[in-house]
């Protein structure tokens, strides 16, 4: 039977051989030494006995005995050879015996190279098994700026955490979240249930994920696990069967082609604008003549009540502007008090089996529960208030703040007497750093010499401090107050005495923005936009033009003040102003954009540098208070990342 075997065998690396060759490739396995002697090694670090999947173990360490293998590690030399004799017997050892020996092996960039027991693998690889007890030394290469390198080191991290080696990314980033999706504490390390479990849930979903012809799609098996993870949570896909993974993968299948894609957010910068084509005639009508057999039935997810947040009160206004612009067309409901993680997914199932197909989860932190519910059904349209997010199986909007915001920084910098500004911000999440630059921005337009004061209303064990400065007496703070609250700290104010003058308010118009996306559902554009797309995400993003956002200032300002804040929010929505252009620096000095050059909407939503003028920085999430970590960990910006988050 050995000998059949190695004939086998010898075919398998034959036409592996041969496959190169006509590539014009190198046909045998490559050689560590070889690699090394053109990259530069920090250190040698002996890690003991690993179990190493034998798919990772790809060459040799030196060239020694590389020309008797394939580049499949299948053996090339004759079966009358003594290299095949003893491969034979050693196949027949391993079969009836099991393997005695540990292999010893270098790892260098996650892959491994054969020191001793070349022979032992091949045998192994030919006989299909999963992985082989080395004895591993690790070779590191010096740190650069390489993507392939930073996702090296970013492994390395992880693997200090888990002891796994089989799990791998394509992307930076991807470790630390994966290590968040499971809940892995930070500063605490795997235990052996731990490691137990992923290997089964690996190993189970990389079975289903290859048989629906995952192997094709030039992602590796961890970049699909995460994404899968991320839908469906890691406690239930540790319950499910590679039979029940194969089902689900087909309900978000473009999660992983979206992976494959350079650019996987298809961003709306604009609402479509309205057809008249023949086709959408009885659509049209319809917005005329309501059908209410067809009527659109909406709910709201508000995490708070509308009486205590001034969020979820903005939102719920923009509901009920839905049914009067809407009447009889759409029927809509709030559900307050929803709680990410508790009972959002319960309350969201229990919406749809109430006949609500339209749902909107009005903050980031309902993520999860979101994807969960896009996934589990499919012909309900869900859409969560957030920025950046790659998920094509919902939808995603927001508003363009910060152009309202740099009109507002154009008041404070015009009347500001001591040329320092305070800007109180809260959650340091995708667009809040563009938000405070436009600020900066619109400032240092109308008064070069203008600063800005930076501080979170956010942090842990600490009050915001600005409002102390004597100096400061113009301030930026949040956009409006809570219902039922009488501070008159919100918006753009001038300190007063004991009671500020509010100057400019900045306005988030929910409900213009929930019109236009309802609209495409009642006249039927919805599906086009996903035919339009392809497989990438649409995330909504407007602004002034849009009227989704605005400024509201007080007819107290000076009258030439007034007159520049209509000039410039018609120039914004014209785009013959566009606050992120010219020639920009960070505080560092360095150069964000030259003078011809135009900060792209991408670079501009997950803008993590803050404008020279600023005073002030970005915090770490560990110096958040408990529900702005939260929020900063599914929406934060990159450098607020700790190491696990």
């Amino acid at each position: 039977m050995s000998y059949e075997n190695y004939c086998d065998a010898l075919k398998a690396g034959q036409k592996d051989y041969r496959a190169h060759l006509q590539k014009g490739d190198y046909p045998y396995l490559p050689a560590l030494d070889e690699i090394l002697s053109y990259t530069p090694v920090e250190y040698e670090l002996d890690i003991g006995l690993c179990e190493v999947p034998l798919e990772l173990i790809v060459g040799t360490r030196t060239r020694g005995r590389t020309n008797a293998f394939a580049s499949n590690f299948m053996p090339l030399l004759s079966t009358q050879s003594e290299f095949a004799g003893k491969w034979m017997r050693l196949c027949t050892s391993l079969q009836e015996e099991g393997l005695h020996d540990s292999v010893k092996v270098y790892e260098f960039m996650n892959r491994f190279y054969v020191l001793e027991g070349n022979k032992r693998v091949s045998v192994l690889k030919f006989l299909d098994a999963y992985s082989v007890p080395c004895s591993v030394i690790r070779v590191v290469p010096k740190h650069t700026d390489t993507k392939e390198n930073e996702i090296y080191f970013e492994f390395l991290d992880f693997y200090e955490v888990t002891r796994t080696n089989y799990i791998y990314f394509s992307e930076k980033g991807r470790f630390a979240k994966l290590l968040e999706q499971v809940g892995t504490p930070e500063g605490e390390k795997w235990t052996e249930d731990d490691r137990l479990e992923m290997s089964t849930v690996y190993i189970n979903f990389r079975k289903a994920f290859e048989s629906k012809g995952g192997g094709k799609l030039p992602i590796t098996v961890g970049d699909a696990l995460l994404a899968f993870i991320t839908v469906f949570g890691y406690q239930e896909t540790k319950q499910k069967t590679a039979q029940e993974m194969k089902k689900d993968l087909a309900k978000i299948w473009d999660e992983f082609l979206v992976l494959t894609e350079e650019q996987s957010i298809e961003l709306s910068m604009a609402p479509p604008e309205e057809s008249t084509s023949p086709a959408r005639y009885k659509n049209l009508l319809n917005l005329i003549i309501p059908d209410n057999s067809n009527k659109v039935k909406i709910a709201f997810l508000y995490e708070k009540t509308h009486r205590t947040s001034s969020w979820t009160y903005g939102h719920e206004l923009g509901r009920l502007y839905l049914e009067n612009i809407f009447p009889g067309q759409v029927e809509t409901k709030g559900f307050e008090n929803v709680a990410a993680g508790e009972n959002d997914l319960e309350i969201m199932e229990q919406a749809i089996a109430d006949g609500y197909n339209l749902l909107f989860a009005t903050t980031p932190v309902m993520m999860p529960a979101s994807l969960k519910i896009a996934a589990n059904y499919p012909d309900v349209k869900i859409l969560n208030c957030s920025l950046n997010t790659s998920h094509p199986t919902l939808r995603t909007y927001y508003a363009r703040m910060y152009e309202a915001k740099f009109l507002a920084g154009a008041i404070a910098g015009s009347m500001t007497p001591t040329n320092k500004i305070g800007y109180i911000a809260d959650y340091p999440i995708y667009s809040m750093a563009a938000s405070i630059n436009a600020f900066a921005l619109g400032a240092k337009m109308v008064n070069p010499n203008a600063k800005i004061h930076l501080d979170w209303s956010t942090l842990k064990n600490r009050s915001v401090s600005i409002t102390d400065d004597p100096e400061i007496n113009y301030i930026m703070d949040r956009d409006n107050t809570s219902p039922g609250k009488t501070s008159r700290r919100f918006g753009l104010y001038r300190i007063n005495g004991e009671t500020p003058d509010n100057l400019a308010m900045t306005t988030w118009h929910w409900g213009k923005l929930y019109e236009k996306i309802v609209r495409t559902v009642l006249n039927g554009t919805w599906k086009e936009d996903d035919a339009a797309s392809g497989s990438r995400a649409i995330n909504y993003w407007w602004g002034l033009s849009a009227g989704v956002v605005d400024l509201i200032y007080s007819q107290n300002l000076p009258q030439g003040t007034k007159r520049l804040v209509e000039l410039l929010r018609n120039n914004i929505c014209s785009e013959t102003l566009i606050p992120f252009s010219g020639e920009l620096y960070a505080q560092d000095g360095t150069v964000m954009s030259k003078p011809d050059q135009i900060i792209p909407p991408k670079e501009i939503i997950t803008m993590d540098w803050l404008m020279d003028n600023v005073v002030g920085s970005i915090p770490a999430i560990s110096d958040l208070n408990e529900e702005a970590q939260t929020v900063a960990k599914m929406q934060g910006l990159g450098k607020t990342q700790t190491p696990n988050a």
